[in-house]
């Protein structure tokens, strides 16, 4: 491999890997991580809504994850290829087919009930439980295969089952280094009307001024527009709030019925999608006029309910769609100002749905001063040692990959690394876990870092007068340690599963019952935590475990650990602080 960077970047990934392994050197574990890191990046490009990692493997059968999106109709299935080595070889394309026949015959498995012969206190369970429930409603399957090598692969045929349509994605070491240091939000979505279709979009070009945009109307033909959406999903949505603008609702019945019954009418009744692009190149019509040959970035900001929905309606409910037409506002903007006017034009273009500020807050001003303070606020040293650190926040997502590529030589790099270790990095989703545990909110941090980063930056507006100052960060840090040393308290424990869960409700029932008092000055003086207080951990952590598998009528873990009902459980349960603890506690808990 001639890649320095690639080489680099493939060092770094096995060493976090390691470092945020519980269990160092366990594959299973490593192979959780990787997992995870993979849905965390891919979920923030608008690759994948969410994931959970969930490791089974028998006869013919081998998955390492599952997401089932939220409106119940796109099943994605991951596969692993794990080398832990660096630099990173070359994968068979055998290994890579290995991954997917073993996916299909999880999914084999689970839709014709392969849950009956599981243990029920364990995730698999849950796994195989979920994607058998959702079955009769999917109507779109993505197996994922993530590899830490290199792959010459660059495109899967599709298949199907049951009629419904699979597709393969292959993700390795190079396509992540890709992406994650690109600086781009997704890889980009490029349509070539004429290639793919057989001819432009008709079209008009309003007058474009002295605009810094252009705008162009255009008629899209129904099967145009499922067919994209069949292939990019949520990719097309990314900077749209996605999992809001998915086919639900009243709006969406209505959307449906006009679909199934009166097709030839729906560019009379539905308002149409918004979409905006970095470049679009214009054909003459051999009728006269202009069409759109090609599209460059594509991004359908408002009308992802009608997007959805024409898609579901015609892939589940077999319509024939022959007949609709979408009406499409287009608005051409220059690539370096997407990430200022996008923005602005899905906020302001949607309507039928409430959008919400999720996908904007990278550049809100709190997340913007939290960088700011991560920069320049040093960390006490710690066990005895007079080296001192900084936790390095990862606004945006290849941040530290960035700034470690820009440190320069060799020896600046260790520099960089021993000054900000990788192991007190943390991105968004990262802090809002850290922040929603400690207020008390398990069950949203159990909805997965996606939706729960989404309700955390709801809740950001109402507090607008939260100060943001290096009291905050020290707190902020201080919770991080918290979280983040009872992950690796629970994992010793061995309790067979739900460790996410268990340590969402054990962080939220201490705040809970130290009433937030809990000595975070402490914690972060010494940048850890004292013995009594992880001594309580580990007596709690069990017995928040058995409330998790006491789900109602033997229900599904996952779902009951996302219910409020779950929460108010678990702080009803008998159980209080040590005395050591409660010793330990200030009258304020904060810095």
């Amino acid at each position: 491999m001639n890649d320095p960077d690639l080489a680099d970047f493939a060092a770094q990934l096995q060493q976090d890997l390691l470092s945020e392994a519980s269990v160092v050197g366990e594959e299973r574990m490593i192979r959780d991580v990787f997992v995870e890191r993979m849905v965390a990046d891919l979920s923030e490009a608008g690759e994948l809504d969410d994931g959970t990692a969930c490791f089974h493997q028998a006869r013919g059968v081998e998955v390492s994850g599952y997401n089932i999106s939220e409106d119940g109709h796109l099943l994605d299935l991951f596969g692993v290829v794990l080398t832990q080595t660096a630099p990173p070889p070359t994968v068979p394309k055998s290994a890579i087919d290995a991954c997917i026949r073993r996916l299909r015959g999880f999914l084999d498995r689970a839709r014709t009930g392969g849950h009956v012969d599981r243990e029920e206190a364990l995730p698999v369970f849950d796994m195989f439980l979920r994607v058998n429930q959702a079955w009769p409603d999917i109507s779109r399957v993505r197996l994922f295969v993530f590899t830490d090598g290199l792959t010459t692969i660059e495109r899967m045929a599709e298949a199907s089952v049951d009629d419904i349509p699979v597709s393969v994605n292959v993700w390795d070491l190079r396509r992540l280094h890709r992406l994650v240091t690109s600086g781009k939000r997704e890889e980009p979505v490029n349509i070539d009307f004429t290639s793919r279709f057989g001819g432009p979009i008709p079209c008009l070009v309003a007058e474009q001024g002295d605009n810094d945009y252009q705008t162009i109307l255009a008629i899209v033909p129904g099967d145009v527009l499922m067919d994209v959406y069949g292939e990019y999903g949520s990719r097309l949505l990314q900077l749209n709030v996605r999992s809001f603008l998915q086919a639900r609702g009243k709006v969406n019945q209505g959307i449906r019925r006009t679909i199934l019954n009166e097709p030839e009418r729906f560019l009379a009744y539905n308002n149409g999608i918004s979409a905006t692009a970095s470049a679009a190149k214009l054909a003459d019509m051999p009728e006269g006029g202009l069409g759109i040959q090609s599209l460059d970035n594509l991004q359908i900001v408002n009308g992802g309910q009608t997007t959805a929905s024409l898609y579901h309606a015609a892939v589940k409910d077999r319509a024939n769609i022959d007949h609709v037409q979408v009406q499409m506002k287009l608005t051409v903007v220059e690539p370096d100002r997407l990430d200022e006017i996008v923005p602005l034009i899905s906020r302001y273009a949607n309507s039928q749905n409430t959008v919400n500020e999720a996908d904007f807050s990278a550049n809100h001003p709190f997340h913007v001063e939290i960088e700011k303070l991560s920069r320049a606020i040093w960390a006490p040293a710690a066990d005895g040692t007079q080296r001192q650190t900084r936790w390095f926040y990862e606004r945006a997502r290849g941040q530290y990959q960035d700034a470690l590529s820009r440190a320069g030589t060799p020896a600046r790099q260790r520099q960089f690394k021993e000054t900000h270790p990788a192991a007190q990095r943390f991105a968004k989703t990262d802090l809002v876990k850290f922040e929603m545990a400690w207020d008390c909110l398990p069950d949203l941090v159990s909805l997965g870092a996606q939706k729960c980063f989404r309700e955390f930056t709801i809740r950001l507006t109402d507090r607008a007068d939260q100060s943001v100052d290096q009291t905050y960060f020290a707190n902020l840090i201080a919770k991080a340690i918290l979280f983040r040393r009872t992950e690796k308290l629970v994992s010793t424990l061995q309790l067979g599963g739900y460790r996410a869960n268990v340590v969402a409700y054990v962080v939220a029932l201490l705040s809970r019952r130290s009433r937030q008092h809990l000595d975070l000055a402490a914690i972060w003086r010494h940048q850890r935590l004292s013995a009594n207080l992880e001594d309580a951990i580990l007596d709690l952590a069990p017995r928040v475990h058995g409330i998790l598998l006491g789900a109602p009528g033997n229900g599904n873990v996952t779902e009951w650990a996302k219910k409020q009902a779950c929460w108010e459980r678990v702080h009803g349960m008998a159980w209080q602080l040590p005395a050591a603890v409660t010793r330990e506690l200030t009258s304020t808990g904060s810095v």
